[in-house]
């Protein structure tokens, strides 16, 4: 399993992607909004996403696990 964590505190604004999706490596996971800018979260890997752990509205921290791809 790889997990894709946050790499800033930010608030979740978008979820481009769904459990079970099959992604690819470089594909934006999670949008997080950081001092009113948009930052993508790709994910490193390819894989199939097997679960989100967040939602949109909710804030995260630097290191936070936000998918886990199988």
């Amino acid at each position: 399993m790889k997990e894709i964590k946050a790499m800033m505190a930010g608030t979740v604004l978008m979820i481009p992607v769904s459990k079970g999706e099959r992604i690819s490596a470089g594909q934006e996971v999670i949008i997080l909004e950081s001092m009113k800018m948009a930052i993508p979260i790709e994910s490193s890997e390819a894989g199939v996403v097997e679960e989100v752990l967040v939602g949109v509205g909710d804030f995260v921290n630097d290191g936070d696990i936000l998918v886990v791809l199988k």
